[in-house]
């Protein structure tokens, strides 16, 4: 009995195990669950139950109609450029600019191996100011402290510009070689946004007829509504889609079986990729990517109302015939007709 109550439980945390790797570390907050209440029948209590969700949202029918459609394009970068920022101090200003041109010159010359020529590699001035340092001025009765000149620091940005991705970490290793570590961010380039923007219209275009074909098969000619129409477009980069999560346990049984403290340690923040989904769009073209990617979007909304029923034409009225009478002083009666419209 206690060689299959431990074969259980041994095949209960293996489960478990491997569930956890599989989800991956960005979500490390999960309730604590029985597993063998989930797995049994009865009266057996089953905690955090799982409902699958319903697709279909409660419609309500209307006489207005909306055409609401999207579009969107994973568009693989053609040229990136990464920048890095570097500074350099020296005791005099010539000083500080020799020694900052030997470490730009010795990434370009590490990456010229590569097919990185010096044309793709700027350099842009930031600060060039002086340094300070502070000198004790001591008198009989008090002492000062009294800022001077101690040297100068230039502030540069290297900017390098390349078209493959796996020529990324060789400019990693080219920079740090030459003691430049702080990366500030990377650019994407694509030379043809207004073919992709007018490549997305014509398939919404496309999409919209065959919307008007299918309410007319139901029964409703959009033709003969009145329409009115908005609009727009999106582009966004990489860096607008990066989140962070800490993967970490803080849970020492060590500390608790020794009854002594917990000294809280950093934890390491990390960064992962979240793209838009595709579940909001009509049409997603490339939805396949392996690396982060420019997203390009349009939307197209038509709202169509019943034209106001015309009303019919009001008939003529008919002629109105009057008649009265006139009494002459001799007592004869005269009948006259008035006729009025």
């Amino acid at each position: 009995m206690k060689l299959k109550r431990i074969a259980f439980v041994a095949i209960t945390l293996c489960a478990y195990q491997f569930y956890a790797q599989h989800k991956g570390n960005y979500n490390q907050i999960e309730q604590t669950i029985s597993r063998q209440n989930i797995a049994m029948k009865g009266n057996a209590q089953i905690y955090n139950p799982i409902t699958a969700p319903n697709p279909f949202q409660n419609l309500s029918p209307s006489e207005h109609i909306t055409i609401d459609v999207r579009a969107m394009h994973n568009v693989e970068a053609t040229n990136y450029t990464a920048v890095f920022n570097l500074s350099q101090i020296g005791v005099t200003a010539e000083e500080a600019n020799t020694l900052i041109n030997e470490r730009i010159n010795g990434v370009k010359q590490n990456l010229s191996a590569l097919g990185i020529k010096e044309e793709s590699i700027a350099a842009d001035v930031i600060s060039f100011v002086p340094v300070y340092d502070l000198e004790i001025e001591k008198k009989i009765f008090n002492t000062k402290y009294v800022e001077v000149p101690k040297g100068f620091e230039l502030q540069q940005n290297l900017h390098i510009a390349f078209t493959k991705t796996n020529q990324f970490e060789s400019i990693l290793s080219a920079c740090a070689s030459n003691s430049i570590y702080n990366l500030v961010k990377v650019d994407y380039f694509i030379p043809n946004i207004a073919e992709i923007y007018k490549g997305l219209q014509t398939e919404l275009l496309d999409l919209i007829q065959d919307k008007k074909e299918y309410y007319k098969l139901l029964g409703f000619d959009v033709n003969e509504y009145k329409a009115t129409v908005a609009d727009d477009k999106f582009c966004y980069f990489p860096k607008d889609f990066y989140q962070s999560y800490q993967a970490y346990n803080s849970v020492s049984f060590e500390a608790i079986k020794k009854r002594k403290g917990v000294t809280q340690a950093k934890k390491q923040t990390s960064y992962y990729y979240q793209p838009l989904t595709f579940d909001s769009f009509d049409i997603v073209k490339n939805p396949s990517i392996l690396e982060p990617v420019i997203q390009i979007g349009m939307q197209i909304k038509l709202n169509y109302s019943p034209l106001p029923k015309e009303k019919p034409a009001e008939l003529p009225k008919p002629e109105t015939k009057h008649k009265y009478y006139i009494i002459s002083p001799n007592g004869t009666i005269d009948v006259k007709e008035l006729i009025t419209t």
